[in-house]
């Protein structure tokens, strides 16, 4: 029990200690003094037996069956060198060349001319676009409004429709072009001013509102599939087959050259007989119009009703685009603040 009285925290017994007894030192004086770097654990161990040996990194494993000496491991190599990897081209990657040195036309890729016009504006962060119709000179006081490119801005599926939209108003053109000259024939032969005078004003105010009102509408809505420039499109190009027919008649009051003129126009005569005819061709020049824009008519309007455009998503665009646009939301909050304005004045004035 004198165990128990012993103080735990105090120095050691030397009765009680186990390394004082000499057998122990002997052991532990007997193990070479090695740095813990050094110090392999399989190194001194006894062994019992060739075959019974532990084999770790300074007894590595031996080789030839029961002998003991120990060789240095040996890759044995053969005689027979591995053939290089083949590094042969896919299809993908080759590359065919012409008898020029050139890269042949069958390497290029294969999308649209005006996919590739397009991802290269895309790409471009500072591509010029600028203004390039109508066609004018660059020294000319007028610069191009309408920047107009059916190959790369249009879809290649919808770029026949657009361009025969665009001959199209070019054909008007030449036709009230074509309606001037033989009112300057009639004026000159009859006395007929009207038709002349008429003639020129329609060349001045139908030409370019045509181009505007509904022709750039069917480039824009071919261009972004917008259903609101198609609405436009329909509502306009409807009143400009009206005015066509109209023209192609020919009442004394319109000022064209239509068929009544040409009724009336016809002589006996040489003179009657050729002012007739002049007037004829022209009238069945406006007959063709009239007829290409109702064949036009029917084509966007069928084209329209496959891109699933609609009046509600007209609608949709006319809110999202016209209403939100900077300038038009600065001219209604000017003429509403110009309409309370005039409302506080109204009410400040005094009543007598």
């Amino acid at each position: 029990m004198s165990g128990f009285d012993e103080n735990p925290f105090g120095e050691p017994n030397v009765n009680n200690d186990p390394f004082a007894d000499p057998a122990v030192r002997k052991a532990a004086s007997s193990i070479p003094n090695r740095g813990i770097e050094d110090y392999n654990p399989f190194a001194d161990q006894p062994t019992g037996g060739a075959g019974n040996q532990v084999r770790g990194a300074s007894n590595p494993p031996l080789y030839g069956g029961t002998s003991t000496t120990q060789q240095p491991a040996m890759l044995q190599t053969s005689s027979q060198e591995a053939p290089p990897p083949n590094y042969s081209r896919s299809a993908q990657q080759s590359i065919p060349q012409s008898s020029s040195g050139m890269f042949s036309p069958t390497s290029q890729p294969s999308d649209e001319p005006w996919k590739r016009n397009e991802q290269n504006i895309n790409n471009t962060p500072y591509y010029p676009r600028r203004n390039n119709w109508p066609p004018l000179p660059e020294k000319c006081c007028v610069q191009p409004c309408f920047y107009q490119d059916i190959d790369v801005e249009i879809q290649t599926e919808f770029q026949k429709i657009v361009r025969q939209l665009y001959y199209m108003w070019i054909y008007y053109g030449l036709v009230l072009i074509l309606n001037v000259i033989g009112g300057l024939v009639l004026m000159l032969a009859e006395g007929n001013v009207t038709i002349f005078g008429l003639g020129i004003l329609y060349v001045i105010m139908f030409t370019p509102f045509s181009f505007v009102c509904w022709f750039r509408p069917a480039y824009q809505a071919f261009k972004s599939d917008s259903s609101f420039n198609f609405m436009v499109f329909f509502f306009v190009f409807f009143f400009q087959i009206v005015v066509t027919i109209v023209q192609s008649i020919g009442i004394n009051s319109v000022g064209t050259c239509g068929l009544i003129t040409a009724i009336t126009t016809f002589k006996s005569d040489a003179k009657g007989m050729f002012l007739g005819i002049l007037v004829l061709l022209i009238a069945i020049a406006f007959i063709t119009a009239a007829v290409g824009e109702i064949i036009l008519l029917s084509k966007v309007h069928r084209i329209y009703r496959t891109t699933g455009a609609s009046y509600q998503k007209a609608q949709q665009e006319f809110t999202s685009t016209f209403l939100r646009n900077e300038h038009v939301q600065g001219a209604a909050s000017n003429v509403a603040a110009t309409a309370v304005r005039q409302q506080v004045n109204q009410m400040t004035q005094p009543r007598y």
